[in-house]
């Protein structure tokens, strides 16, 4: 598969970045919720990470959902749902989408600790 004249390819890792940096600013977010969800996204996958954020972290669900969603859906497309309960199972459909989404996020929470350590919180 070739480029088009007009297509980018987007840097991956700086997206990662931006949005650990985007997860680190959201307001009561500490070093403690990000190792909780990356040991979720680890251990049951990015469904119950979403999940046990939405359970454990009500303060933060919002915004962090949100953020991590939007950066699925600029990879993934627009036809990936907004809710990120849903956007996780539409990606189970497909193994590698999954996995990829997971390694994804997993690079994302690990700069977001590095941002949070960087401002001292």
């Amino acid at each position: 598969m070739s480029l088009q004249a007009n297509q980018t390819i987007a840097n991956l890792d700086i997206r990662c970045a931006e949005l650990g940096r985007e997860l680190a600013n959201v307001q009561n977010m500490d070093e403690k919720v990000l190792n909780e969800a990356l040991a979720v996204l680890e251990e049951q996958g990015l469904y119950a990470m979403f999940l046990y954020i939405q359970a454990r972290h009500r303060e933060i669900a919002g915004p962090f959902k949100s953020q991590c969603v939007n950066l699925l859906r600029d990879i993934f497309g627009d036809t990936l749902p907004r809710e990120a309960l849903e956007a996780a199972k539409q990606l189970a459909d497909d193994l590698d989408n999954l996995l990829f989404a997971r390694d994804l996020l997993r690079n994302a929470l690990s700069d977001a600790r590095y941002h949070l350590k960087a401002k001292g919180g």
